[in-house]
């Protein structure tokens, strides 16, 4: 799976999203809304590691801070707009690249990446059908 599968633009976004810019007079810039799920996902297994990415692992930002800073960053480019299913966008985000980084590193065993996320395999299944990644 390469790292476009995680971009899954304009499913599951609510119309208050989606329109917002365009009832504000200005056209909406899909590429804003597009890169979120690509900025909140892991590098690519074979990408280059930083120096900084090999020293103490209690110096690394928390998954939790990187989480906030990317909910920080799309909730300001709301520009002031109300937004509807925020809870179903934030999962959608987070679980797309867990699920497929999960099946890379178990080889794409399914039944191995459902334990390690402590799932049943149905549901690993059903949710990546629902993603659009089976």
């Amino acid at each position: 799976m390469s790292p476009s599968t995680y971009a899954s633009p304009r499913r599951g976004w609510s119309r208050s999203i989606s329109s917002c810019a365009e009832r504000r007079g200005r056209p909406r810039d899909d590429r804003r809304l597009d890169s979120i799920p690509r900025s909140t996902s892991a590098p690519p297994v074979n990408a280059a590691v930083l120096p900084h990415e090999e020293a103490d692992p209690s110096t690394r930002t928390p998954l939790r801070e990187h989480v906030a800073v990317s909910i920080r960053r799309f909730l300001g480019d709301l520009d002031g707009c109300d937004a509807e299913g925020l809870y179903e966008i934030a999962l959608r985000e987070l679980e797309i690249p867990l699920f497929v980084e999960v099946l890379r590193h178990c080889d794409g065993n399914q039944s191995r990446a459902a334990q390690m996320l402590g799932i049943h395999r149905a549901t690993l299944r059903k949710k990546l059908r629902e993603y659009g990644l089976a």
